[in-house]
């Protein structure tokens, strides 16, 4: 019953994070993006000292549900080992926990946080990793299939669907994406959990806090025959069945092994019995060796200075503030790149990001796109070739779940200066084919730019743009709907630090 329950919460959760990932239409982030800002990483970075709080206690009681229920990567591994196991059985085997790789890697990803190398953490974080394969791999499926509806519905005069672009919005990510995914799909594959018990830096956290939970898996020898059932369909590979032993650091509470066990020998009690179970075990089992690896002692200063070192690394970000062919846009060679309203500035929305993508794939305006420098490499930024950013959307903003892009409403938004417009004289329709233009100035939602003639003594001289950057927010209308190509006349410049007009 217990496993059963566990399998339909995870389901659950899988599906409806998955979805956020997939949702063009922004109707289920109302409704479900609580599900993004329960993830372990971004609730520290988003300073949710309720929510940490409330992870720590729910695996102090009950052990690793987060890596079972919660997790989006650790259910896609499970359901990539589920189908693996359909070919092979009882494929597990105990294996003693590698604590070197697994301390090492969370003080690479402690070091790499503190010294703002955002690109590798964005490689180690669980939630983040998933979310880079469900906006990359698995929403172009889901878009296809979306348009495959529409084009049928349209031939029978519905408007129930809508087609939408489906592009790579970045090699770099994709390819990265893509990796990603053959990487986890191999060692579930394989191996089950290897990832979560050797590298996750967020399961060797809870880990060391699920050694002492209240509820814990137990083995009565008195039932046991010593089979090993249990230990061949553990996917953690954390029970030796021979010694019976359960690994606490690395056991994830799938209930698996109580669903195998065919003479009840399993059970989930709280502590205290587990501990009498114990002492029962050492009687019948005399010479065990004590476990192997770090101590206590130092993993629990390790994991104190990973708290302490994000918590106060948030604190700190918080105070900084027709027919004819027509040639596709090129990206302008911005000197500043472009982030979106709410980040405040380029450095808070590179110290809080984890690169999760999920603002990239809620944006309805297809503005936002992973960068591709190595600093800021998956994060998001701005650029305005297939639309702009609309004065009245905040989505980006509202789906963020670290603090990365802070929730803004319409009325912030029309007031913040993400960016202001630059005019090139060289590119513009007026100066190469002699003709009236305007575009820019009649889209501009801030009335930012306003068309004087070329010359004032000639009474039909041609209009060019004059651009009040006081007044230009940045949001790139001017540079979409510019007709030059495959450069704009006029592109948006951003700035390093946002300002309030």
């Amino acid at each position: 019953m217990l496993r059963k329950i566990r399998i339909t919460a995870a389901t659950i959760c899988f599906t409806l994070i998955t979805l956020l990932f997939l949702d063009f239409t922004g109707t289920l982030h109302h409704w479900f993006g609580w599900l993004a800002k329960i993830q372990f990483l971004p609730t520290l970075l988003a300073l949710n000292v309720g929510i940490v709080t409330a992870l720590f206690v729910l695996t102090l009681v009950f052990g690793r549900i987060y890596c079972s229920v919660i997790c989006p990567l650790g259910i896609f591994q499970d359901i990539i080992s589920w189908v693996a196991g359909k070919w092979k059985k009882n494929r597990f085997a105990y294996s003693p926990a590698i604590y070197w790789l697994r301390y090492g890697v969370l003080a690479l990803f402690i070091i790499a946080f503190i010294g703002g190398l955002g690109s590798l953490v964005a490689l180690l974080e669980p939630y983040s990793a998933y979310g880079r394969i469900a906006s990359n791999l698995f929403a172009a499926v889901y878009q296809w299939g979306n348009n495959v509806l529409a084009y049928f519905a349209e031939r029978m005069d519905s408007y129930a669907f809508y087609s939408v672009d489906v592009w790579i919005k970045s090699a770099v990510t994709f390819s990265i994406a893509i990796a990603t995914f053959m990487v986890f799909a191999i060692l579930a594959w394989r191996n089950g959990r290897t990832y979560c018990n050797t590298i996750c830096p967020v399961g060797t956290v809870l880990g060391f806090i699920s050694k002492y939970s209240f509820f814990r898996p137990t083995i009565d020898i008195e039932k046991c025959n010593g089979c090993g059932l249990c230990s061949r369909n553990c996917k953690a590979s954390c029970i030796d069945s021979k010694a019976h032993k359960i690994d606490y650091s690395r056991c994830i509470t799938c209930m698996d092994c109580i669903g195998t066990c065919r003479r009840d020998a399993i059970k989930y009690v709280p502590r205290q019995k587990t501990q009498k179970t114990e002492q029962a075990t050492e009687q019948h089992i005399p010479n065990l060796s004590n476990e192997t690896g770090a101590s206590r002692r130092d993993f629990l200063s390790v994991t104190a200075l990973f708290t302490f070192s994000t918590v106060l690394k948030a604190q700190n970000k918080k105070v900084d503030g027709g027919l004819a062919f027509i040639k596709d846009k090129k990206v302008p060679n911005r000197a500043t790149p472009i982030t979106p309203a709410g980040s405040q500035s380029i450095r808070n929305l590179a110290q809080h990001c984890t690169a999760c993508q999920l603002c990239i794939s809620a944006c309805p305006n297809q503005v936002l796109r992973p960068s591709n420098n190595l600093m800021t490499l998956m994060q998001p930024e701005m650029s305005y070739e297939r639309g702009y950013c609309r004065p009245e959307c905040t989505r980006c903003s509202n789906v963020c779940p670290t603090g990365a892009i802070r929730p803004i409403t319409k009325a912030d938004k029309s007031a913040i200066q993400i960016g202001h417009a630059v005019w090139i004289k060289k590119n513009c329709v007026v100066n190469t084919d002699g003709v009236n233009c305007g575009n820019c100035a009649r889209h501009c939602p801030s009335g930012a730019i306003q068309m004087v003639p070329i010359d004032a003594d000639i009474l039909d001289s041609p209009k060019i743009p004059v651009i009040n950057t006081e007044r230009c927010i940045g949001c790139g209308a001017c540079e979409n709907l510019c007709p030059a190509r495959p450069f704009s006349a006029i592109y948006v410049e951003g700035h390093e630090r946002h300002r309030i007009v």
